[in-house]
């Protein structure tokens, strides 16, 4: 595996589908109109196009990866992954516009109101991610996210949206700043070890 070092606290990298090549890489970029990050593209033409991360294969709907459900979404891969920091304020007045029973006339004009916030929510959700793909499911909602565009591409995410509403840096200091580890820093570690401090596996 040249250009993927191996950690002290390496884990061993599953075995997988085999490399792409570069044509098929090239291929699946034009399709999805991305560049991949650098370590990552070196991954799929060196190592594997699965393995440590969810496939990423050819079907015949086009390129996609194997077990992210977000296929009817890949508009947004396109759109640079965003920091959770630029829409917290946003996603909090979202919630402050959550419609209530008693603003409303009757009950058909809240649920007309009602739906429409929960559709602008769902929107909000979707854009959360965008710019990102699964690496890795984890169930229970869990999930490894690389960031494919924008300046955070080739960096690790947690969606842990499922219990907590947040999505997180996968970092090697979170008392530091919690920088996000880069693909090439992840690879060798499993995700649950780079969560910030009691943030520990399910029971």
């Amino acid at each position: 595996m040249r250009g993927f070092r191996r950690s002290r606290a390496s884990r061993s990298l599953p075995s997988g589908p085999p490399p792409l090549t570069t044509a098929e890489v090239a291929e699946a970029e034009a399709e999805l109109d991305v560049r991949f990050p650098a370590a990552y593209r070196r991954y799929l033409l060196q190592v594997s196009a699965g393995g440590a991360v969810c496939e990423l294969r050819k079907s015949a709907d086009g390129w996609w990866w194997a077990g992210d459900h977000r296929w009817p979404r890949r508009d947004l891969l396109r759109v640079p992954f965003p920091h959770p920091d630029d829409y917290a304020a946003a996603d909090d007045a979202l919630d402050r516009c959550e419609p209530r029973a008693e603003e409303y006339a009757d009950a058909a004009a809240f649920d007309r109101a009602w739906r429409a916030w929960d559709a602008e929510c769902e929107e909000f959700e979707d854009r959360k991610t965008a710019g990102a793909v699964i690496a890795q499911e984890h169930g229970c909602g869990f999930a490894t996210l690389l960031a494919i565009t924008g300046p955070l591409a080739g960096t690790m995410w947690w969606d842990g949206r499922a219990t907590c509403d947040l999505i997180l840096p996968l970092s090697l200091d979170h008392a530091g700043g919690a920088r996000p580890v880069t693909f090439d820093e992840w690879l060798p570690r499993d995700s649950w070890d780079l969560l910030p401090p009691g943030w520990g596996r399910p029971v």
